[in-house]
């Protein structure tokens, strides 16, 4: 790799094409925020050809130009697909955000891809290969895909490309250090005053070849005398790494004879490592020079990606199914077989509608086409899958999304990607399949949202555009869930961090149009009586015509929890008559409703009518119901009344490292830790018990906690009895608030 010379094949301003699985490449790339993935795909686009050389597509934006919020904060946010060809194949880059708070778009883009390049920064060396990476890393490894590692930014104070290197091997190589090997070794130039050593080209390990971009261009030099001994110690262990990785035990066994090794066996012995991904090669890239062609790396790059990485046809599709559960036969990467494609990401856009990004597995997809829409959507919180919905679509117009322009195709063929407009109520994760014929994929699995964001409509006019607004916003986003509480009368959108939650409200306020106001999220509280009490509900009143007339004696005793309220009636001699039993029970479960203290529900107690009075001509049923109320109250009045929180079962894992400031903030938190067991990866789950109340933020306090490393899962367990001095200031709260109201 690296040892021939290229003219780029693309041409800014028209859309890349394939004509088959075997000239696509699907690469997802992956790092930590600022690593400098979005700078990496533009050097790869402008090197290929499909940017001009200021970096531009014929509209005037770059490949990152194609999304308001992002250019406000600087930041991705979203999942950007820039297609570009080199050496004759189609490569699909899918540049993903690095913010923890945006693994949805992550995840969409590993779905998509064949194989993932992981960017680290040699300036960020403490943090470059942030927990977050390397648990992307690992999913990556469970399922076999090819990785590669590219280090940018080295051209900055005090960088380290074999500091770097080290710590990629001690991290992503595991017990496997010689799994992880630079394939080039960079050329800096001096250090400056200010410490920085410019990158100026790269010395190829195999070829032995020194390629020098301190002109601008690409061009061939001899290697230095000091070069050759560095050179040759990391060669030698390269070509050791890649013949263990291949397992090609017949150039082991010549190579440990002493015998010549030849270039061509060992890198056909280095792609079919990198393709099956026990090899992880090490390269470097920098954007180009002003005025410059190619940035340095990036030809190496396109070379390990076209020559390296597998093509669609030479990865396990998912598992096909009907929508019954019944088993399907394998797919075949195959552009003549029957369609089967999938929705891997929704968005929206102003002037078209809603865009589906298709990942096509099998078969070929044209526009006009008729395709059945088969799906669960993805997998819900805590493992439920939603009802399936199927429906017979006509695909709209396909396209190649490039910056901001969305360029026509006439087709998208099998392992190709491609944007599709007006695809109905297709949601992420929804089948394609052949009209007639429904299928549904195997679903990938979303992260729980767990950050509660409490919004209402700004003014009146909000009102009406906030509903139809946040189902837009949740049906893009399939990290985000949408709950409007019974209880508390919020209506809360879980999100995965502050950021997500900043994105939305940004998107619900510039996208739709809908102003919002965010509130504090309130945990839903229970009442319950401490101690049995007795209580009389008189609601007597003449004024003139029909009055009311109604009187009830109760006795109100607490149950165990989880009894919900019990209604008895023990009246004799009819002083309260039969009819209207009915309407002191309605009365009692909807002051129970409203609550007796602090205006949370009230639960597990018995209720029993003992006594009563009535009148012929003033007792009616709303009489009976307003006095039942009125003797829940004065009940409530003669005891303590108890708040009960939510109490949540809570998962935390976390590398072994961290388990004791976890297990001391849990404390903090009022938890209960019930166990630890050990899990993969030198990693720790940690279970415990924890209100509600008490871990509204805790996805953001546990991301500080363990610098990213941590993540957890909650489910809810019980309500529990609040702490008496917790609870008197919710009720203080309480009283306060419904007095300035």
């Amino acid at each position: 790799m690296g040892d021939r010379t290229h003219a780029h094949t693309g041409a800014a301003g028209r859309a890349a094409t394939a004509d088959g699985p075997a000239s696509l490449r699907n690469v997802v790339l992956v790092g930590h925020s600022g690593s400098g993935k979005t700078t990496l795909v533009e050097a790869l686009a402008l090197t290929a050809g499909a940017l001009n050389r200021a970096g531009r597509v014929e509209d005037g934006t770059t490949v990152s130009d194609h999304d308001e919020i992002e250019q406000r904060r600087r930041r991705s946010v979203q999942l950007s697909l820039v297609p570009v060809e080199w050496d004759g194949c189609k490569i699909n880059l899918l540049d993903t955000p690095g913010y923890a708070d945006f693994v949805g778009e992550l995840r969409a883009g590993l779905r998509a891809a064949d194989a993932a390049l992981f960017v680290v920064s040699a300036a960020q060396e403490a943090d470059a290969v942030a927990g977050a990476t390397r648990a992307v890393w690992e999913e990556c490894a469970a399922v076999g895909m090819p990785r590669a590692i590219v280090v940018t930014h080295l051209d900055t104070a005090r960088t380290s490309f074999d500091g770097m290197t080290r710590i990629c091997g001690r991290i992503f190589g595991h017990d496997d250090p010689d799994a992880v090997l630079p394939l080039y070794l960079p050329v800096q130039g001096p250090e400056g005053p200010d410490g920085h050593a410019p990158l100026t080209g790269l010395t190829g390990l195999l070829t032995q070849r020194v390629f020098d971009y301190s002109s601008g261009e690409r061009r061939e030099v001899p290697p230095s005398g000091d070069q050759e001994g560095p050179l040759q110690e990391a060669r030698n262990r390269l070509i050791e790494g890649i013949i263990a990785e291949s397992e090609d035990e017949t150039l082991m066994d010549h190579y440990l004879g002493g015998g010549e090794v030849t270039l061509t066996t060992l890198t056909d012995d280095l792609e079919r490592a990198v393709a099956r991904g026990s090899f992880h090669p090490v390269l470097t890239a920098a954007p180009a020079a002003e005025g410059a062609r190619q940035g340095i790396g990036t030809v190496e790059l396109l070379d390990l990606i076209t020559r390296g990485f597998p093509s669609p046809a030479e990865r396990t599709l998912p598992a096909v199914t009907t929508p019954d559960g019944a088993p399907r036969p394998a797919p075949v990467c195959d552009p003549a077989a029957p369609l089967l494609a999938e929705v891997v990401r929704t968005s929206s856009d102003p002037y078209v509608g809603r865009v589906s990004l298709v990942r096509v597995f099998s078969g070929t997809l044209r526009p006009d086409d008729t395709v059945h829409v088969c799906g669960h959507g993805l997998t819900e919180p805590g493992g439920g899958a939603p009802p399936c919905h199927e429906t017979d679509v006509r695909v709209g117009a396909l396209s190649a999304p490039f910056g901001s322009q969305q360029r026509p195709l006439e087709r998208c063929v099998a392992g190709d990607l491609a944007s599709v407009s007006k695809l109905g109520g297709a949601e992420t994760g929804d089948t394609l399949a052949v009209n007639g014929e429904p299928l549904q994929m195997e679903p990938w699995t979303m992260p729980d949202p767990l950050l509660p964001l409490a919004v209402r409509a700004h003014g009146k006019a909000d009102e009406d555009r906030l509903s139809q607004g946040l189902a837009r916003l949740v049906a893009e986003d399939p990290t985000m869930r949408l709950e409007q509480n019974q209880d508390t009368h919020q209506v809360v959108l879980w999100c995965m961090g502050e950021a997500h939650a900043e994105v939305a409200l940004e998107r619900l306020r510039s996208r739709y149009g809908v102003q919002v106001d965010a509130e504090p999220h309130r945990v839903p509280l229970r009442e319950t009586f401490a101690s049995r009490a007795l209580g009389r509900g008189r609601n007597v009143k003449q004024s003139g015509g029909h009055g009311q007339y109604a009187i009830c004696e109760i006795e109100v005793e607490p149950l165990p929890p989880g009894a919900g309220i019990e209604f008895v009636d023990k009246v004799v001699g009819g002083s309260v008559p039969r009819q209207f039993i009915a309407s002191v029970e309605k009365g009692v479960r909807a002051q129970a409703a409203r609550g007796v203290a602090a205006g949370h529900p009230l639960v597990d107690v018995r209720v029993t009518l003992l006594d009563g009075k009535s009148h012929s001509v003033d007792s009616s049923d709303a009489a009976f119901q307003t006095a039942g109320a009125l003797a829940l109250r004065e009940a409530a009045a003669e005891t303590r009344v108890q708040l009960l929180e939510p109490v949540a079962e809570v998962g935390v894992l976390v590398p072994d490292d961290y388990v004791g400031a976890v297990m001391s903030d849990l404390a903090g938190r009022r938890g209960r830790v019930v166990g630890t067991e050990q899990a993969s990866g030198e990693r720790t789950l940690v279970r415990a018990e924890v209100p509600e109340i008490e871990i509204g933020r805790y996805t953001v306090d546990l991301r500080s906690l363990t610098h990213g490393t941590g993540r957890f899962d909650r489910a809810y367990a019980r309500h529990e009895p609040m702490p008496p001095q917790l609870a008197d200031r919710i009720r203080e709260a309480s009283e306060n608030t419904a007095k300035v109201s």
